[in-house]
């Protein structure tokens, strides 16, 4: 993707005072597509081959912008997570969790135990926060069980929020 296609997907971004300076359709003539999610998908599929983090963001704020389904890019998505070379490991894990699949599970599980170097500051763990929040509202045993291996896991944080959501879910 070249710098001004880069500029015309932020200009999609929400700016606090500004708003947004593009519209989807703008960004849609210009890649000679008609569906937001298409392009995303299109997007962020080309940015994982070429392992481009700048690209990869773009691709979700085309997602975000178009208001597209996150079923279409769950597999895509499960697959870049672990990848080191991007900077959305967050945003991933929410849009996961949108999802409530049990098919995320081991994706979000991982999310908790594993800690990203450029993630590596952050002594509250908000990914493993986000993603013990995203199991507690997937139904179902897998869930149920990974929730309840992280109620004994060492850090304070993961081990609470584990308990809060069994407790949310009636599993204590």
């Amino acid at each position: 993707m070249t710098p001004e296609e880069q500029d015309l997907i932020m200009g999609l971004a929400f700016v606090p005072g500004v708003g947004r300076t593009r519209t989807l359709d703008e960004v849609l003539a210009h890649f000679g597509e008609s569906d937001g999610g298409a392009l995303a998908l299109r997007l962020l599929r080309d940015a994982m081959e070429r392992r481009d983090a700048d690209d990869v963001e773009m691709a979700l704020i085309v997602h975000g912008a178009a208001d597209a389904s996150v079923e279409e890019f769950m597999e895509p998505l499960i697959e870049l997570f672990p990848a080191e070379w991007h900077r959305e490991h967050e945003d991933i894990v929410s849009m996961l969790g949108t999802l409530r699949s049990p098919k995320t599970a081991p994706t979000l599980v991982l999310a908790t135990r594993w800690v990203p170097e450029r993630l590596d500051f952050d002594e509250f763990r908000a990914l493993a926060v986000k993603a013990i929040w995203a199991l507690g509202a997937i139904p179902g045993e897998e869930a149920r069980e990974a929730l309840e291996g992280l109620r004994d896991a060492e850090n304070e944080i993961i081990r609470e929020n584990a308990v809060k959501q069994l407790a949310r879910r009636g599993e204590l």
